[in-house]
């Protein structure tokens, strides 16, 4: 595609003119970086933008994610500014993406690739169960793999059964990746450099209906940018957010929900409706868990409501609850609930009716202030 065609405003389309601005970022200093308002798209892209100019075996590609900046402008101008051999377009391959990157990885390279959405992860999954995962053990500690594989995912966007899904917990089930998932623009761009810098291939799942604004569930209200949210102010230089780090973004003395991605602007709205004094904790990483803060809580509150937007059989969900029933038995005033997607495709005409909203949260949070009944 030429420039003719392909000009800074398609590649601006959809997002907020007044975030573009340079003239608007203070200067950055080594001592002190600048903190400006970015979306999540704009986050992540500054942390690939940094790690790319710090480290020279850090590199990125996958379908359209070299010259057109990816489907969702994640990795916009990094082409331009890194060079052709370190920002570029691979074939419509999942599997021959995450092979190479593979390669790339236990080779002193470290790739970060892009599977347009998490729909399209599947045939990569035996290279990231059977390689990625398994390298650092089948060869002794000789070799590891020093790679990211990115990835949008979940609904919200009216994506329908093939843009939509959460496979989250097909990859926490395998021991040898990690798994994480951000609810935030700054969250977003630490966690991304905390990955990037792992010694251990990690699966980094981007929730893109939080790409361009915070998402409470509410559909009917108005879309509200990220620039309106303190989460939204993120260092132009880099830092970190080390994995397996829990948040606890509102404290409480009630019930404690574990939620993560969009779901945890869910259940801020969904405790909200309920009137009732919940603790949000925001997982961060699925794998590794931040047990201790979950536990912690558990025991504070003695109630628990898990939610997240994928399917409820064998859903990350079901494991999260064990772990509660078995550290925190004894502290338990009712059982753990679970707010979840339902067992189905997801379904392009009730979008609604299967995205967890506040309104199901918030039934869950009364049904354990009364015993689960």
């Amino acid at each position: 595609m030429s420039d003719a065609t392909f000009t800074d405003a398609d590649r601006n389309d959809g997002i907020e003119p007044d975030m573009l601005d340079p003239a608007a970022a203070p200067a950055v200093t080594p001592d002190a970086p600048a903190t400006v308002a970015m979306n999540m798209i704009q986050a992540l892209n500054s942390a690939l933008d940094v790690k790319m100019a710090e480290d020279p075996t850090v590199l990125s590609f996958g379908e359209d994610a070299g010259y057109f900046g990816g489907v969702f402008r994640v990795t916009d101008k990094l082409q331009q500014k890194h060079g052709l051999t370190r920002s570029f377009d691979a074939p419509i391959s999942e599997s021959g993406i995450v092979g190479t990157a593979i390669g790339m990885a236990t080779y002193g390279l470290r790739p970060v690739v892009e599977i347009q959405f998490a729909d399209y992860i599947y045939p990569a999954y035996d290279q990231l169960v059977s390689e990625a995962a398994k390298m650092r053990y089948r060869s002794g500690g000789e070799f590891t793999a020093p790679m990211v594989v990115r990835s949008p995912y979940g609904g919200g966007i009216f994506g329908g059964q093939t843009h939509s899904q959460s496979p989250e917990s097909l990859f926490t089930h395998i021991s040898g990746l990690k798994v994480v998932i951000p609810s935030s623009p700054y969250d977003a761009k630490g966690l991304l450099i905390s990955a990037i810098e792992d010694e251990d291939p990690v699966v980094f799942f981007e929730p893109k209906r939080l790409y361009n604004g915070p998402f409470d569930g509410w559909h009917q209200k108005p879309v509200q940018p990220w620039k309106a949210q303190a989460e939204a102010q993120v260092p132009t230089g880099k830092y970190s957010i080390p994995l397996g780090q829990a948040n606890v973004v509102r404290e409480g003395a009630d019930v404690t929900i574990l939620a993560y991605g969009t779901m945890v602007w869910v259940a801020l709205a969904g405790a909200e409706h309920a009137g009732v004094d919940a603790e949000v904790i925001d997982l961060r990483t699925l794998v590794p868990l931040d047990i201790e803060t979950i536990e912690a809580s558990v025991k504070k509150t003695g109630r628990c409501v898990v939610v997240h937007e994928a399917p409820r059989t064998s859903g990350f969900g079901a494991e999260l609850s064990a772990l509660v029933q078995e550290r925190c038995f004894y502290h338990l005033e009712a059982p753990v609930a679970r707010v979840t997607g339902w067992d189905t495709p997801y379904p392009h005409a009730f979008e609604w009716e299967y995205f967890p909203g506040p309104e199901r949260v918030a039934e869950a949070l009364k049904n354990v202030m009364t015993g689960g009944r």
